[in-house]
């Protein structure tokens, strides 16, 4: 803070008005120019982030900016967490941090202080606000911000980042325009709020989406997107309205998609419900470090809403007919794998349907033909650079098998109904067959490093 700030921040402390306190801060008139950046550090310093802080959540490659006490300030701009090379510069003592983060909470209409010492909301310019007092926090204040920006990232943009390969780009515009349920899954910062925006801007300009979020941070390029958010209880602890309000609101509201920010708590239940009863085209992301571990979280949420292991797996097994996940290799925020979700005795699993190396390479999974038949074999073809003739014999060889099976009173699989939305008919292992034979790699080949991880990449 100048010494010009300073001064004028303490003569609005002494109960001076805001011209008096400019006139205390600069003593002598002062060109227009100067004035108003005075005015702006001053409004800084009592409404915001700070004079040196709030620069950094303006930055345009800025996605979080870290708080720990009067010791440390860390910076994401995309590419991972960087230190702030000075942070007592920035930020001051602890005394200093304590109030910044009180200033900060009552900008989002917040309390807190020693009877309330963690503090969740939203600034308004959309910046998300967390913040912890000590003791809770032993090193001393902490705050954590994350940037909100109006505009979102288009697919091609996340094509030309590198986060989407140009090989899953069919696959994935095929799920939102074949109105396909999914999950977007992934470990924290992986991007998947990006992402879920950037796939919302492709869907149809006819369309009504309904965005439900614990504060609003998807803004897709679309003409029709309604906002809908959590309310926090008061100090009476009343008036709250949780995400599960928002998904029976929501189904009341003539909507074309909807669409939950993240999948957090007992909710669950009710977005399985409208997944379940003709809301297609539903989109949801999900904590998780690895495609193979959506099936235990979605069984964790599950149980907040007191639904059994067996009803978890019927519905979700029905409803959501793809999962996306994310993951960040080498500070690159990227599609890894797309997978589909099976019943498994009385439980539910994740089965790999393609996955996608770092250099952008696709290789079959054991799902592959269980994503075919959701979204049509042509994308899944196109991504594994499968020819149109490799499927076509396979196809026509186990057609050939199936005719042989029923006439001697076996069930051919060819022959069986598709299921619903647009799913094409396709033999059971055609497609990843037909990948290997085209110089391809499947999944299944690859020992799988434990149960239902076949041919995944390790460290995700």
């Amino acid at each position: 803070m100048s010494g010009q700030a300073r001064r004028a921040r303490g003569a609005v402390a002494g109960g001076s008005s805001l011209g008096e306190a400019l006139d205390a801060g600069t003593g002598d008139a002062l060109a227009s120019g100067t004035l108003l950046r005075l005015h702006g550090d001053l409004r800084a310093e009592l409404m915001g982030a700070g004079t040196l802080l709030a620069p950094l959540l303006a930055s345009r490659d800025v996605t979080d900016v870290l708080v720990n006490g009067a010791g440390g300030v860390w910076v994401d701009r995309g590419g991972g967490l960087a230190r702030v090379a000075d942070p007592r510069r920035i930020l001051g003592d602890e005394a200093a941090v304590r109030s910044l983060a009180v200033r900060l909470a009552s900008a989002c209409g917040r309390r807190l202080d020693d009877a309330a010492p963690v503090v969740d909301g939203t600034l308004p310019d959309g910046t998300r606000l967390h913040a912890v007092l000590p003791p809770m926090a032993a090193d001393g204040t902490t705050i954590s911000l994350r940037t909100f920006r109006e505009t979102s990232l288009s697919l091609d943009g996340l094509v030309a980042l590198g986060a989407v390969p140009e090989p899953a780009v069919g696959v994935l515009t095929a799920l939102v325009d074949r109105r396909m349920n999914a999950l977007l899954s992934g470990a924290t910062g992986t991007g998947k709020t990006t992402m879920l925006a950037a796939l919302l801007g492709t869907v149809d300009r006819a369309e009504r989406i309904v965005c439900l979020e614990d504060s609003v941070e998807l803004r897709p390029d679309h003409p029709h997107v309604v906002h809908l958010q959590v309310r926090r209880p008061n100090v009476q602890d009343a008036g709250e309205v949780t995400l599960a309000d928002l998904v029976r609101a929501a189904m009341r509201m003539r909507p074309d998609r909807i669409v939950l920010g993240e999948c957090r708590g007992a909710e669950i239940r009710d977005v399985l419900g409208a997944l379940n009863t003709g809301h297609e085209g539903g989109w949801a992301t999900i904590h998780a470090n690895a495609a193979e571990g959506v099936p235990a979280r979605l069984l964790a949420l599950a149980a907040l809403a007191g639904m059994s292991e067996g009803a978890l797996a019927a519905q979700a097994a029905a409803g959501i007919d793809a999962v996306v996940h994310l993951r960040r290799t080498a500070g690159v925020r990227r599609v890894a794998q797309v997978a589909v979700l099976r019943r498994s005795g009385a439980g539910l699993e994740c089965v790999s349907a393609l996955e996608i190396a770092p250099d952008g390479a696709v290789r079959a999974g054991p799902g592959v033909d269980r994503l075919a038949e959701r979204i049509g074999d042509e994308p899944v073809r196109r991504a594994l650079g499968v020819p149109v003739s490799a499927v076509s014999a396979v196809s026509a060889g186990v057609d050939r098998l199936d005719r042989s099976r029923a006439g001697s009173g076996g069930r051919g699989r060819a022959g069986l109904p598709s299921g619903g939305r647009g799913r094409s008919r396709v033999p059971s292992g055609g497609l990843e067959r037909a990948h290997v034979a085209a110089g391809g790699r499947g999944c299944a080949d690859v020992p799988s490093g434990g149960p239902g991880r076949a041919g995944a990449p390790s460290g995700g």
